[in-house]
C-alpha cells in the first residue's frame, strides 16, 4: 500500500515538474517585462515580478498597435485552421478508402511538399500572388499558410480514418447514404478528436508563421504579431521590457485556444469508454 502511495506521489511530482518546466519560459518573460531596467543585467536575476512595473502593459497598448497585430494574427490563424480542415478531410478520405493508380506517388508528393523550407517558396508565391492581386492581403496570407499545412494534416486525418471499420460505411451505403453523406454524418463525428488535433496544428502554424507574413504583407495595419515582435529588434537598441510584455500578450491567445481544443480531444477519446 505504501509502495503504491509513494509511486502515486512520484507521478504527481513528475507531472508538476514537467508543467513547471513547460510554463517557465512564459513566467520568465513576465518577470523580465516587469523588472526595472537597473536590474535587467544584474549578477543575480530577479525571480519574482516587480509589480510597480505593471504599467508597462498599459504603455504597450498605448504606444504600440498590439491589438491590431493580434487581430490580424487571429484572422490568419483562424482562416488557416478552417480552410485547412475543409480542404484536408476529403483528400484524407480518398487516400484512406480508394485504391487507384498513382496512390503511392500522390502520398509521397504530399510528404515531399514538407521537404522544402518556406524561404524557398516565398519567391514563386510572391510572383503568383502578385498576378492574382493577393499580395498585402489577409486572404492571401491565409492561402499561403493553408498550402503549407494541408499536406500534414491530410496524413494525420487519413490515419484516423484508417482506424474506422469499413463495415460501418457499408451499412450506411445499404441504407442509401452517399459517400458525401457518409463523410459528413459518420466519418467526421468519429474522427472529431483528430480534427481537433489538426486544428491545433493549423492554428499554431498560422499564429506563429513569420516568413510569409513578413514577405507577403507590406502594410503596417496588416502586420501580424510575429512580424510586429520582430520589428522591435534594432541595430542599436532593443526595448526588452516592451518585447517581453508583447511576447506574454502574444502567447496567451494561443494557450487559450490550445486549452479550448484540448477539451474536445479528451472528450472525443473518452466518449466511447462508457456504455450507455
Amino acid at each position: 500500500m505504501n509502495t503504491t502511495g509513494n509511486a502515486h506521489h512520484v507521478r504527481i511530482l513528475a507531472v508538476l515538474f514537467m508543467l513547471g518546466f513547460a510554463a517557465f519560459p512564459i513566467y520568465w518573460m513576465f518577470v523580465t517585462s516587469m523588472t526595472p531596467s537597473s536590474e535587467l543585467f544584474a549578477p543575480f536575476p530577479r525571480l519574482v515580478p516587480d509589480w510597480s512595473q505593471l504599467g508597462i502593459y498599459l504603455e504597450v497598448f498605448d504606444t504600440i498597435p498590439v491589438t491590431t497585430w493580434l487581430k490580424n494574427s487571429f484572422l490568419v490563424a483562424a482562416g488557416t485552421t478552417i480552410l485547412s480542415i475543409m480542404l484536408a478531410v476529403l483528400p484524407a478520405y480518398a487516400l484512406s478508402r480508394f485504391r487507384f493508380a498513382g496512390l503511392a506517388i500522390l502520398g509521397f508528393a504530399l510528404f515531399a511538399t514538407q521537404m522544402l523550407p518556406e524561404a524557398m517558396l516565398v519567391v514563386p508565391l510572391y510572383s503568383i500572388f502578385g498576378d492574382l492581386n493577393l499580395l498585402n492581403t489577409i486572404p492571401g496570407l491565409v492561402l499561403a499558410n493553408t498550402a503549407f499545412v494541408v499536406p500534414v494534416i491530410t496524413w494525420i486525418i487519413k490515419g484516423a480514418i484508417d482506424g474506422i471499420p469499413i463495415e460501418i460505411e457499408e451499412a450506411a451505403r445499404v441504407d442509401g447514404c452517399s459517400r458525401f453523406d457518409i463523410v459528413l454524418g459518420i466519418i467526421i463525428p468519429l474522427i472529431a478528436p483528430t480534427l481537433a488535433a489538426a486544428a491545433v496544428i493549423s492554428f499554431f502554424h498560422g499564429w506563429n508563421e513569420y516568413v510569409f507574413a513578413q514577405t507577403l504583407i507590406s502594410s503596417e495595419n496588416l502586420r501580424t504579431a510575429s512580424v510586429g515582435l520582430a520589428s522591435f529588434v534594432g541595430e542599436l537598441s532593443t526595448p526588452i521590457h516592451s518585447v517581453m510584455a508583447v511576447g506574454v500578450i502574444y502567447t496567451l491567445p494561443a494557450i487559450v485556444f490550445y486549452l479550448f481544443a484540448q477539451r474536445y480531444v479528451v472528450a472525443g477519446m473518452t466518449a466511447g469508454s462508457v456504455k450507455g
